[in-house]
């Protein structure tokens, strides 16, 4: 495919080199020389200097002939990704997508507004990463998870515990044991990604990739070892977009939160914005402060500060005084592993969140969604079987599958089922695949 990336930001520069890995022709657009010159040594990615919102610029870069257009400027350039993307789609890219930083914009009836524009779809990188914060400290012994068919599926991820009788185990014990209402997709150990076999045996500290049927996920939830417990107390660490949407969300269900945040001017916006939250002005680095407004009284805390460290640092000082659940954004990829090694229970990173979101419009139109996922290159899409699919033409072990990928489960009209070897695919079912980066093109052309 033939993309546009407008803006080389940290989103934007990690998208057009993941989208370029995958032998995409990219092309990015930026005012900005030096990230430019950073982007073009590091990669096979044409660059064009100029604002995205000249004309002249955006046919230097060949947009009328663009497969994929994205606009994802920093989220404080909003009006410069709406009026780059509506521009791109008349001057004739075929797909269109922008970045934005205003809720009021996704909302249904609002929507329609940018579709006359042109505008293909609208992603808030922000909200996408409150969402998945609340979802997981409704789910708070998973360190992912995701719903599929409107939960007839789910996409859970944890670490093995202790405790957990998973450990030492095989596959194949597992599956005898659960009645087939779950199956393990993907382990990740040292650093690398396995897709289980039957005789592959789990061990202590092993992130475990489970697509689970609704009634088979407090079963596959509690053999992490690690116990559930209701989040009735919250502490936030910093009052930005995602802070105050994980408030907002949670005081439905939480009975006391409180959230800290430095700036005072902040603070004023959000005691008036919440309703059932205690903002606090201090410094959330202070760990003294934090003891102080109640720490070790809380089911979990949530950092989601603009420093990476300082969310980290902050999870760990909460995972020693043994909060149950703890979560860190976490913009830097090489302190990924690191979070996870210190005990951070969930890490939200929003350049792999936009990736998920970007990437599906380079597979078939039948992709429903995609997840790139946290500590691993892994993701996992989302399928709507086409009625001439190769994927519908015989039992799954007589299909080639590609073997850098599995088949978790499907949905069928309102019934769900956990795919097996003697599996069979119909077309117009929802299809959950786990797949290395690697087998992502094999995978779709299995659904074209």
């Amino acid at each position: 495919m033939r993309i546009i990336v407008a803006g080389a930001g940290e989103i934007g520069s990690h998208l057009a080199k993941m989208l370029s890995m995958e032998y995409h022709e990219i092309t990015v657009i930026s005012p900005d020389p030096e990230s430019l010159e950073d982007l073009a040594s590091d990669s096979d990615i044409v660059t064009v200097v100029g604002r995205p919102t000249s004309i002249e610029t955006l046919v230097q870069a060949g947009t009328g002939s663009a497969d994929l257009f994205i606009a994802v400027n920093p989220d404080s350039e909003q009006d410069i990704n709406i009026v780059s993307a509506a521009l791109a789609k008349k001057l004739g890219a075929k797909k269109v997508t922008a970045r934005i930083n205003n809720e009021e914009y996704q909302k249904n009836d609002n929507r329609i507004i940018f579709t006359d524009l042109g505008i293909d779809s609208l992603f808030y990188p922000e909200k996408i990463a409150a969402t998945e914060i609340v979802n997981l400290l409704k789910q708070n012994n998973a360190s992912e998870f995701m719903n599929y068919s409107h939960g007839k599926l789910q996409l859970i991820v944890y670490r093995l515990e202790e405790c957990s009788p998973m450990v030492d185990r095989t596959v194949a014990e597992l599956r005898e044991r659960t009645q087939n209402l779950f199956r393990s997709v993907a382990i990740s150990r040292d650093g690398k990604t396995i897709i289980p076999k039957s005789a592959t045996r789990f061990k202590l500290g092993d992130v475990v990739y489970l697509v689970s049927k609704k009634e088979g996920m407090e079963q596959a939830l509690s053999l992490s070892g690690k116990p559930k417990v209701s989040v009735r107390n919250l502490m936030i660490l910093g009052g930005g977009r995602i802070g105050e949407m994980v408030a907002r969300s949670m005081e439905k269900q939480a009975e006391n939160i409180k959230l800290i945040e430095l700036r005072p001017d902040r603070c004023a916006h959000l005691s008036e914005a919440l309703d059932r939250t205690l903002v606090i002005n201090g410094d959330g680095r202070n760990s003294d402060l934090l003891m102080q407004e109640g720490l070790k009284d809380m089911e979990a805390f949530v950092a989601v500060t603009s420093s990476s460290e300082t969310n980290i640092l902050s999870c760990v000082v909460a995972k020693r005084m043994g909060i149950p659940k703890v979560i860190a954004e976490v913009e830097n990829f090489e302190y990924i592993k690191l979070a996870e090694e210190m005990g951070v229970d969930s890490v939200i990173n929003k350049k792999l969140i936009t990736a998920g979101k970007i990437f599906r419009f380079t597979l078939s139109n039948k992709v429903r969604s995609i997840k790139v996922l946290n500590g691993t290159d892994a993701v996992v899409l989302e399928f709507i079987v086409n009625t001439n699919s190769k994927i519908t033409t015989g039992r799954l072990k007589e299909l080639n599958f590609p073997e850098e990928a599995i088949i978790g489960g499907y949905v069928r009209g309102n019934e769900s089922f956990i795919a097996d070897s003697e599996s069979t695919i119909r077309p117009y079912d929802q299809v959950v695949v786990f797949a290395n980066p690697d087998a992502v093109d094999k995978v779709d052309k299995f659904f074209l």
